[in-house]
């Protein structure tokens, strides 16, 4: 019954995503910079691709071993019709049983959606080669975003969902220890860990005010200032 319930609030997300569009496109291609720097030769799977703009970047450097799985059946069929050779598959991450091992595994913008992040987690490492790495970023509850819409009233504390969070399904919002704990518990070592976009404002304000040199740096001032930044990231391995 749970999964069932977990496929139709997938597909019901789904049906409303926005994360192509606006703000939120930019800051997965940032994410996607950021991974490129760790990533290993060999195979990719890509847990959570939503409408693929990651996958838009990637597939095209690994398209001989590239696996992608979600839960929604609007996300898979889209992307087999954009890749037709690409390996989709639909399927709750808790239920994926992969029959190979591989190089790299991407949950960008994952783990705050799932229901048990350090379940998920420790499914990646089942799923992880030796040598292989887990990247992985997520919202940042200390964001100078966060904190001044707490100073304004629109939130009463920094882990409160915002109206963006209930849109796309959130089911938590980490801090930087709640994250990098999540996994020492999976028995995961991190390698590199870190924040990109130091955003100021709410994704309307940023989209009506700010150039697209403003907005460039100020992903870039984010990895100075991690604590802060809107983002935060870490890679791992077994």
């Amino acid at each position: 019954m749970f999964m069932t319930d977990e496929k139709e609030r997938l597909e019901k997300i789904a049906k409303n995503s926005t994360y192509c569009k606006g703000i939120n496109t930019t800051t997965i291609k940032y994410s996607c910079q950021i991974f490129r720097r760790y990533l290993r030769q060999g195979s990719i799977l890509e847990l959570g691709p939503a409408e693929g703009v990651m996958t838009d970047i990637l597939y095209p450097l690994y398209p001989e071993d590239y696996t992608v799985v979600d839960g929604s059946s609007i996300f898979i069929d889209r992307l087999k019709n954009r890749y037709p050779d690409i390996k989709a598959v639909e399927s709750i991450f808790e239920e994926f049983s992969p029959s190979r091992l591989f190089d790299n595994i991407l949950l960008g913008h994952v783990l705050e959606h799932v229901v048990d992040p350090v379940a998920i987690l420790s499914l990646c490492k089942s799923w992880l080669s030796d040598d292989g790495v887990i990247l992985t970023a997520v919202p940042n509850k200390n964001s100078i975003h966060r904190q001044a819409a707490v100073e304004m009233g629109l939130l009463s504390k920094l882990d409160d969902f915002s109206e963006k969070d209930k849109h796309h399904g959130h089911r938590r919002v980490f801090g930087k220890d709640s994250f990098l704990e999540i996994f020492n518990l999976a028995g995961l070592r991190i390698i590199a860990k870190g924040g990109y976009w130091l955003k100021p404002l709410s994704d309307a304000q940023i989209e009506s005010t700010f150039t697209d040199s403003m907005i460039d740096a100020f992903f870039k001032l984010g990895e100075l200032y991690p604590d802060i930044a809107g983002e935060i990231y870490a890679v791992a391995s077994k």
